[in-house]
């Protein structure tokens, strides 16, 4: 794939905002149900962010109401600086969007479809098209009718239609759902590398393997209301910690670690113990074990700490939210 920049003429005309997407109070019911609950989102310029939550979490509804494609209740909302939907016109000149999967006729080729498109916008995009194509892969299969072209292939080239506009921000759902391995490689790579060209991706999925490879930040969403957000390295960072530990005498092991101030939840394995340390807990903690262990005679052969992932502190976040405060 071919990189670009953003046109410096699309930055000079964009809001000085911090924010690629900002929202206060944001609400939107169906009836009794708050699909949208109270929402206050900060996405950051410049980088990969993630709307994550389980299907049926509102996130495809968050996304319809920023793009003014059904009303808000409540709050408010800008995108790139530009308030939503006082100035929706100047804030969608800057967004690509796709909502749901991306829908093409499927009896004209690809080239075709984007030049429909390109007709409907600024005369600019028409230019774009070549670039867009070969920006995501899909120059060698321009003139294939949609038809014949998979999952992967349709999603990039949403992606590609997006880019007529040249936009600095690009909202996309669930861009990576039905994809096969391969095609999720290859839309990691063209969503960083867009970042790298100075935008910014805000996607939606409840895959959340794949976001934590893909994206700098993260919300999570559950029944509709944010309950954290930020960069992923602070978001694990606030996670429980989780040694493993291998040595001789794994039931002793645990007595002893049991009777100590480490308020540790402690398994026990086949060859040793698996033990999960506070929110919170230094590193200094895995010396502690180490030392305790050697000093009561216990031969440690391996002690490591786990990498927390973002779907183990998911779990975690989401665990306590029905507990009392």
């Amino acid at each position: 794939m071919s990189a670009t920049t953003l046109d410096d003429t699309s930055r000079a005309n964009s809001s000085d905002s911090q924010w690629a997407v900002e929202t206060h109070g944001l609400t939107k019911r169906f009836g009794d149900n708050a699909a949208v609950n109270d929402v206050e989102l900060l996405v950051p310029r410049g980088c990969a962010f993630g709307y994550l939550g389980p299907n049926g979490a509102g996130k495809t509804t968050l996304i319809r109401v920023l793009l003014g494609l059904t009303h808000a209740d409540a709050g408010t909302m800008s995108m790139l600086g530009f308030s939503v939907p006082r100035r929706r016109d100047l804030a969608l000149a800057r967004v690509g969007a796709i909502v749901d999967e991306p829908r093409f006729h499927g009896h004209l080729t690809g080239r075709q479809n984007l030049q429909i498109l390109a007709a409907a916008r600024e005369r600019a995009a028409k230019d774009r098209i070549e670039a867009s194509l070969e920006r995501v892969g899909m120059a060698q299969r321009a003139d294939d009718r949609v038809s014949k072209y998979s999952m992967g292939m349709r999603q990039r080239l949403g992606v590609a239609a997006c880019l007529l506009g040249d936009p600095e921000l690009l909202i996309l759902d669930e861009p990576m759902n039905g994809l096969d391995p391969a095609g999720m490689h290859e839309m990691r790579d063209m969503i960083q590398s867009l970042v790298a060209e100075g935008r910014t991706v805000m996607l939606s999925s409840h895959l959340l393997d794949e976001v934590e490879r893909t994206c700098d930040a993260v919300a999570i969403v559950d029944n509709g209301k944010v309950i954290r957000q930020g960069p992923i390295a602070e978001l694990l960072a606030g996670a429980s910690m989780e040694v493993n530990v291998e040595c001789s005498s794994p039931e002793r092991a645990r007595t002893i670690l049991a009777a100590t101030a480490l308020g540790a939840q402690i398994d026990v394995e086949t060859s040793g113990l698996s033990i999960h340390l506070a929110a919170g807990t230094g590193r200094d903690a895995i010396a502690e074990i180490n030392r305790l262990l050697v000093e009561e005679g216990i031969a440690v052969y391996r002690l490591q700490e786990v990498q927390v992932s973002l779907e183990s502190w998911f779990l975690q976040v989401t665990s306590r939210l029905g507990e009392p405060a």
